[in-house]
């Protein structure tokens, strides 16, 4: 097996969307990457078996993972599982050219974004691509997204306590204004705020940013 890629395991282009393809027909590979690279918004990487997959994943994980379920000895399945396993939260969309209800319903209970059936239309695959894009806050700034997933865990952990603004700021010794600009993603938190919260929380600040998977 061997693998194609177009940017030597590089890190994207700021902005760009990185997008891992793995599949055991080399024409769709060709195909699919071409055209991805070619739209600008994404950088394209392709593969025809699961290993160059994973060691390419474990030096830069990809944003988007466009999987074949039907790739002859290797079971779409189990490298599913090894993708949710390894890298939690990844968005995964499976590809398959055997496409059922069943395989649907069994697929989406192993937490993947979307299923595409071959053959699809390239206007199928950029609106897929897009709405996965829109739901992981892919392609833009790394320091907008840190402050969007950040805020949104602070807001989870006060939700958790089913503490009001008021309340964690109290036990903050931070402003309501301060900690509602933060859990909107709208400022980070400087360090000295970010140990206040993690603190009220009777958590380390490593651990509240280990959780938010940046």
């Amino acid at each position: 097996m061997t693998t194609r890629t177009t940017s030597a395991d590089a890190n994207p282009a700021p902005g760009l969307i990185g997008i891992a393809i793995l599949d055991d027909d080399p024409d769709f590979l060709t195909y699919v990457e071409d055209f991805l690279n070619d739209e600008g918004r994404y950088e394209a990487q392709s593969f025809t078996s699961p290993a160059g997959l994973f060691e390419a994943a474990e030096l830069r994980r990809p944003d988007i993972v466009m999987l074949d379920m039907k790739m002859g000895e290797h079971r779409g399945e189990r490298v599913l599982e090894q993708l949710t396993q390894r890298f939690p939260g990844i968005c995964v969309i499976i590809v398959t050219g055997y496409p059922s209800l069943e395989d649907m319903r069994a697929t989406f209970k192993l937490k993947v974004f979307d299923y595409l059936a071959k053959p699809f239309s390239l206007a199928q695959l950029r609106q897929t691509l897009a709405n996965a894009a829109e739901a992981f806050h892919l392609g833009r700034p790394a320091h907008d997204r840190l402050r969007e997933k950040l805020g949104h865990k602070i807001r989870m952990l006060r939700a958790e306590r089913d503490w009001s603004l008021k309340e964690l700021a109290a036990e903050s010794n931070l402003s309501v204004s301060q900690i509602s600009s933060i859990e909107r993603g709208a400022n980070l938190p400087s360090i000295e705020s970010l140990l206040a919260i993690a603190r009220a929380f009777d958590k380390k600040p490593s651990e509240i940013l280990g959780a938010i998977d940046f």
